[in-house]
């Protein structure tokens, strides 16, 4: 196990890392069980160094085993990923601050149109399979840092991240 996250509730990340090689219905059950405590106890990152980069998104590796990988991104503001999909599961909380989940329909295998926008508080969860629609965007409008924690359905040794394709956004879009 590969896991500078010393002090992570046992039974949480365990009934994870079990469920990946199940069901579908399992793991994702179990990837947002495992968010939700989170949400309910932010203070379990406290133990955790969390890089901070003014100006962009910072991704700090918490745990990996096998399967399951779970990063912390920490979001400077004004800072936003690529329109990306994803090559396995993703999962997410937001733990602090506010993020805004910009959604895309793919029009070329290059470029991609916007078609809605949400606002993720403190306490939203989100699990999806990467079989989709799952193109987004995400960004940190706000004035300070927002904390959002992801558990991603791959092996961070042999994956760099769970990103597979990355788009621009159509004319007109």
């Amino acid at each position: 196990m590969n896991a500078p996250f010393e002090h992570r509730p046992a039974d949480m990340l365990g009934a994870l890392v079990a469920a990946s090689t199940g069901t579908e219905q399992d793991y994702l059950a179990a990837a947002r069980a495992a968010l939700a405590r989170f949400v309910a106890q932010p203070c379990l990152l406290d133990k955790v160094p969390l890089t901070r980069t003014p100006g962009t998104y910072s991704r700090n590796f918490v745990f990996g085993d096998g399967d399951v990988s779970v990063w912390a991104m920490v979001w400077a503001p004004g800072s936003r990923t690529s329109i990306h999909d994803h090559h396995c599961s993703c999962c997410f909380a937001v733990l602090q601050g506010a993020l805004t989940e910009t959604y895309f329909d793919v029009e070329s295998p290059l470029l991609a149109r916007p078609t809605r926008q949400a606002v993720r508080t403190p306490g939203f969860i989100a699990c999806m399979m990467p079989s989709g629609p799952n193109l987004h965007q995400m960004e940190n409008f706000g004035t300070d840092y927002a904390i959002s924690l992801h558990i991603y359905g791959y092996d961070h040794r042999q994956h760099a991240s769970s990103v597979a394709n990355e788009y621009q956004v159509a004319q007109g879009g």
